[in-house]
Order: C-alpha cells, then structure tokens, then sequence
C-alpha cells in the first residue's frame, strides 16, 4: 500500500468545494433530516447523486449514526462502477481519501483482508471518477469525526462475492457498512415511485434476487448486503424515499433515491 492520495473528483460539481460552506452543507441537512428511533444501525444504504438532489435523503441515513460516533472506527463503503467496466470488485491503492473536509485514511488491514477474497483487486482507474463511494464521506466526516475506511468499488459480480468481501470484513460495533446506490433511473415520477416502492419492500424482504439493475444502480453492492444480511439474521428499515423531481428536477425524468437502516438482531 502505497502512502498516495486519491483527491476528491467531484468537489465543487456534487457537493461543495469549500470546506466551511460544505460543512455547513451537510450540517443543515443533517439537522433537517433529524434523529432516527432506535438503535444505531450496522449498516446504511443512501443515494450519492449530487447533494441539492439527493442530500436530503441520504442525511436520513446517516442522521441514526450519532449515538455510535464514539465507536465506529471503521467503514466498508461499497459503491458501484459509473465509468470504468469492471468485473469483481476493486480496492484502491491509495493511503488516503481526500474532501473538502479534510482526509480519511484507508484501513490497510481491511484492505489486504478484502483482498484475500475471491473477485477482489486493486484497480486505481476504478476510482479515480468514482462519486459513489467520494459523496458518502462528507456525511461521514461530519457524522464520525475521524475514522478508517476500505473503499470498494463494484463491478459486474455475484451477489455472494460482495457478501463474502462484507462477511470477511464486518466486525463487532467499531464497524460500519455503507452501500451507495440511487434507485430507479429516468422514469416519470408515478413510475418511478411505484418502481422504487417495490424496490424498498425486497430491500425490506432481503429479496435480492427481485432486484435488477433497472431497479437500483448499485444493484450488486445492494445484493451482497441482502445476501449477508439473510445468512446474519439482519433487519433492514426503510428510513426515507425521494426522486431528484422532490428537488425541483423535471418531474417527467427523475432519479429515484432511498435510505435504508440494517440492525443486527440480538
């Protein structure tokens, strides 16, 4: 593992580039979005399109993480790949993720454990454009303080070789499990709220194999967590759903956006 940087590709564009103006960003969306009931969930899924977009929903994710800010030393972000075809999944050999808030070192443990995993490789070019996993980490920063990531990046794989690569790295209460993915692309807002409503009910059901990727752009990434969350015994919720139309987008071509709560039964 080299000591490089991988500096943030969408700064300025998906969220902002400033890093005062970006706290106060995700600040006033977090407060918005307010506190979630229960308990700290073990993994989230939110959207990752541009924060005026989907920023509202997605803060409904990651508002149930405050109680465990003093545990969480690690997060999982897995996303999917937007620009480079890829099968399996890919880790960067960066030593850290840079924001507009600041850095965030790569677990390079949790690294070398995904790689010892079937379909896992280093792939660079996966990452460099990559927003998925880059719009997670303002939420995070602002949410956990300081803590140690493993980005992965999804391609065309299996739902069971992403579970395994979150089995092998799931851990006790200092880890958390973030996938990123937007729902339904480019429908009319009644389609899209239909599609995306039976997208939270087999999120809900653990139903992988009822989804496509006409359902969620981050299918697979989604699919390993419902994988590992059936042979777990986890719960899934549904915390919040939206489209880019609830934003002022064209309500004849929206983005479907979801969050969504893992808790691990007792």
């Amino acid at each position: 593992m080299t000591e490089s940087e991988r500096p943030p590709a969408v700064a300025g564009t998906f969220y902002s580039g400033e890093g005062a103006a970006l706290a106060r960003q995700v600040d006033d969306l977090l407060a918005r979005a307010g506190a979630n009931e229960g308990p700290a969930p073990k993994a989230v899924i939110a959207p990752h399109a541009g924060f005026m977009f989907s920023g509202a929903v997605a803060a409904r994710a990651y508002a149930g993480l405050a109680p465990a800010r003093d545990r969480i030393e690690r997060v999982v972000l897995v996303g999917p790949s937007h620009y480079v075809p890829l099968r399996g999944l890919a880790v960067s050999s960066a030593g850290r993720f840079r924001t507009p808030l600041g850095e965030v070192a790569v677990d390079t443990e949790g690294v070398a454990a995904a790689l010892a995993q079937p379909g896992v490789r280093t792939h660079d070019a996966a990452h460099a454009r990559e927003h998925s996993l880059e719009t997670q980490l303002p939420f995070l920063q602002r949410v956990l303080g300081d803590f140690r990531m493993v980005p992965l990046v999804a391609g065309d794989t299996p739902a069971a070789e992403v579970g395994g690569v979150l089995e092998a790295l799931w851990g006790g209460p200092e880890t958390l499990i973030v996938i990123s993915s937007d729902l339904s692309h480019f429908h009319d807002d009644a389609t899209a709220r239909a599609l995306d409503a039976a997208t939270a009910r087999a999120i809900e059901a653990l139903d992988g194999e009822a989804l496509s990727p006409d359902h969620a752009c981050g299918v697979r990434p989604v699919q390993g967590l419902l994988w590992g969350a059936r042979r777990g015994g986890g719960r899934i919720r549904t915390l919040d759903l939206g489209n880019s139309g609830d934003a002022g987008a064209p309500r004849d071509r929206v983005v479907g956006y979801g969050a969504f709560a893992l808790e691990e039964r007792a």
